[in-house]
């Protein structure tokens, strides 16, 4: 037994020696929760600090939440909203926001809570030497490593997708030499823990919130099984004494049943868990465990390049990233948002909140709730795109629960038929406002919502799912076609009264406007994909697809203003100076493709002179935006340069850091959308197919000369994998899921069986530009665009299940 756990610890010692290309890596323990390792199974979420003497677990279960079954709607709004409807369109939009500010929101969105600490105290382990912590993104499993008196440690701990338990193992090189106490604290007012032979039980109430009564009851198991020593139970520890080897099993569970119904017996739960994993060998576990999580994570891989530093602990090589060359950690960033998709939103679960599944506290930043005017979206920007489609299933499942609480709300605020939902919404799936009007008055968070439905379609083509998700689809532009009004003024329909996601324009005293550019993008988006829906289905009862028609196309367009901008709003009112983190008005470029360089070029150079008045530098999650929206603009160097600014540490001194020790993206405080919006602009800088045509390779920088990326999907159901060498596409690989026309866009000419030459496209399509404050010209060509001018377009006729490959051409 010594001899063998001997090899197995020099065998992991000298794996981790050299840090891999897909691991998370620190010769400290962790000393505050945003340096300590995210683990997760969608349901069950942990924080491992990984200190010798007093490791910490942070632990949480996705339904534990404050508050209990309710809704926020408030009948008030009835009345409020016509008269504030009409001050709007008169173009009085102060008096409007007086209106609404008279009206109470009692109910704000309950928090996401966390469940507790479980607390390990090793005596005599404060001095240590040659500490390893590490997190492996490519099993999903943490790992601390030390020597404590001559003795060498291991920890092993992983979420467990097949057990539905956080699981623990502790080894040693030396036989009964594993001593430890085991025990819970939690800030929770109303808990309890107990102690009975090798198990700890926490119990807890959650909080009560703003009048709503805490009602959700959770129970953490926890069971610590010992070989070659003593496990015993002393008042609310236990205590482990002279073991050779411990496996520690977590399993909480809650009340919740759904967002009506909170009758489940949490108890019961926990055990049925708890015994699914009792008596099974560890290494039976980890295996089943790491080939679950493979089979998602491991459908994609990028390498764009490796350099020196690349050894460096993970926070050093992010404080070192601008002042030097190391792809491999964009690369690492990359996957890194893969691992918390998949780690945080499983099917049949819950969608990731603001913070994925982890916190650890009672009353996080912004509760924690789903923020859905950007936030809650772009958590799964990369769902399609990274292979990860089957992750996007808890949000589906969120917006047909919206479906059913929105329509409340859509009748009594705006006596609208179909179902809405503002800029917030939480376990209970609240859909009315939240906080005051400047910002809760946004009815389009339900539509934009919605285009999650419509995306994974065109990537999958499955059409059961669409029929599945149709009348939530439905209802969303059902909503829309009866709450727009016409613009007295520009005899526009508009949505009135709402709000360009808080803000306001320049010189303005309220947020409160009519007709705001993005809602307008969302209203067509809604509204459209509703239109296809309808006809892919033969769902058209002889006149609802007509009207769905004649609405869109009497929205308000997009605008040019005088400063060579995309209007925010109806008026041209935007100030170039205003550097605000919402970039709304590009929603029609990113993540919606309403502005393209083919057929709207005018359009794309206003939102490109937007992006520049906004800045480069914003707020975590801003970041993430703009790196998927440089990507549009096909500008590879620009993009890049969001992605260092991202990649900048938080530490003291360092007011610009937008990365954590442990990767979590940095709003400042932590929100994970950063993440999730990182991961989705590299893989739009590598791929893209909104346009029209699967376009190769669109936005690369000028620093990844050479590289390789396998498995991103593109619309149409094609899983697509390429090299390139010297910024430029060497070969591509294209499986096609669905069979049909593949269209393919490329920057240098392909060869291959099968290429046509793509019908009905101009190869060298008008791209307008003209710089800041200049008059737009239909005749200049942007010197940072000369790709442009040589683009090769090409069909393939594919079919189901085959695989193309393609390479360079002359």
């Amino acid at each position: 037994m010594k001899k063998f756990s001997l090899l197995v610890l020099s065998l992991a010692c000298a794996f981790a020696a050299e840090a891999s290309d897909l691991e998370l890596c620190y010769r400290q323990p962790a000393k505050v929760w945003t340096e300590a390792l995210p683990l997760g199974n969608s349901r069950l979420g942990a924080m491992v600090f990984g200190d010798p003497a007093k490791e910490c677990i942070q632990l949480n279960e996705e339904t534990f939440w404050g508050g209990s079954p309710h809704d926020n709607n408030v009948e008030a709004f009835g009345d409020a909203l016509p008269v504030a409807r009409k001050l709007v369109l008169e173009g009085k939009e102060k008096e409007a926001a007086e209106v609404l500010n008279k009206i109470n929101i009692p109910h704000n969105g309950m928090p996401y809570l966390t469940v507790g600490n479980l607390i390990l105290d090793f005596p005599g382990h404060e001095n240590y030497t040659g500490y390893k912590r590490l997190l492996d993104i490519e099993r999903a499993v943490q790992t601390t490593e030390y020597s404590s008196k001559g003795v060498a440690y291991r920890r092993e701990t992983f979420a467990s997708f097949t057990r539905n338990v956080i699981i623990m193992r502790i080894t040693a090189d030396r036989e009964k030499s594993i001593t430890f106490t085991a025990g819970y604290n939690t800030p929770l007012p109303k808990h309890s823990v107990a102690a009975k032979g090798n198990r700890l039980i926490l119990k807890g109430t959650g909080t009560d919130h703003e009048g709503v009564a805490g009602l959700v009851r959770f129970e953490n198991r926890t069971q610590i099984d010992a070989t070659g020593g003593k496990v015993k139970a002393e008042k609310e520890r236990i205590v482990v004494t002279g073991a050779t080897s411990v496996t520690i099993l977590i399993s909480i569970a809650t009340n919740f049943i759904d967002y009506d119904d909170i009758s489940a017996d949490e108890g019961r739960r926990a055990e049925s868990w708890l015994k699914s994993a009792s008596g099974i060998a560890y290494g039976q576990m980890l295996a089943e465990h790491v080939e679950y999580y493979r089979k998602q994570f491991g459908r994609v891989s990028l390498n764009v390049g490796r350099a020196k530093g690349q050894e460096e602990d993970t926070h050093v090589r992010i404080r070192n990233f601008k002042d030097g060359n190391d792809p491999g950690l964009v690369a690492l960033m990359f996957q890194f948002g893969r691992y918390l998709l998949i780690s945080s939103s499983q099917p049949g679960g819950q969608p990731a909140n603001l913070q994925g599944i982890w916190n650890d506290q009672l009353s996080p930043p912004w509760d924690s709730k789903y923020t859905i005017n950007i936030n809650a979206q772009m958590n799964y920007w990369p769902a399609e795109a990274t292979n990860l489609g089957e992750t996007h299933e808890p949000l589906f499942r969120i917006i047909r629960d919206l479906s059913v609480t929105g329509q409340k709300t859509a009748k009594i605020m705006y006596g609208s038929r179909g179902w809405c939902a503002h800029h917030n919404t939480d376990l209970w799936r609240i859909a009315g406002p939240v906080d005051k009007p400047n910002t809760g008055m946004w009815p389009t968070g339900g539509a934009w919502l919605g285009q999650h439905i419509w995306q994974h379609y065109l990537y999958t083509g499955d059409k059961a799912f669409l029929r599945e998700y149709y009348p939530a689809l439905k209802g969303a532009a059902d909503f829309l076609l009866g709450a727009l009004a016409e613009h007295p003024r520009y005899g526009w329909l508009t949505l009135a009264p709402s709000v360009s996601p808080e803000q306001g324009p320049q010189g303005s005293k309220t947020n409160i406007v009519a007709g705001a550019t993005m809602d307008n993008q969302i209203a067509f988006d809604a509204l459209s994909s509703a239109l296809y829906a309808t006809k892919i289905l033969d769902a058209d009862d002889g006149s609802y697809a007509g009207e769905l028609e004649r609405t869109v196309a009497r929205l308000a367009p997009m605008q040019i203003g005088r400063h060579n901008q995309l209007q925010e709003w109806l008026a041209d009112v935007d100030d170039p100076q205003n550097h605000h983190r919402h970039i709304s008005h590009l929603y029609g470029l990113y993540p919606g493709n309403q502005i393209s360089p083919y057929t709207s070029p005018t359009l794309f150079q206003a939102a490109k002179n937007s992006l520049l008045y906004r800045g480069d530098m914003a707020t975590g999650w801003s970041i993430g935006w703009k790196i998927n929206l440089w990507a549009r603009l096909l500008d590879g160097n620009h993009a890049y340069k969001i992605i260092a600014n991202m990649l900048t540490l938080v530490e003291p001194g360092n007011n610009d850091g937008r990365t954590y020790h442990n990767m979590f993206d940095a709003h400042p405080p932590f929100q994970i959308d950063g993440n999730f919006g990182f991961t989705a602009g590299v893989a739009e800088m590598l791929l893209q197919s909104h346009d029209g045509a699967v376009h190769l390779l669109p936005a690369i920088p000028d620093v990844w000369k050479k590289g390789e990326v396998r498995g991103l999907m593109a619309r149409g159901g094609f899983e697509v994998s390429m090299t390139w060498d010297g910024n430029e596409l060497s070969e591509v690989s294209v499986v096609s899921r669905l069979g049909g026309n593949l269209r393919l866009r490329s920057y240098v000419p392909l060869s291959g069986q099968g290429l046509t030459g793509a019908k009905g496209r101009n190869p060298n399509p008008l791209y307008v530009t003209a710089d800041i404050g200049e008059p737009l010209t239909s005749k200049e060509i942007d010197p940072q665009y000369p790709l442009l001018l040589r683009t090769y377009e090409y069909d393939v006729d594919t079919q189901p299940g085959r695989r193309y490959t393609f390479s360079r051409g002359r």
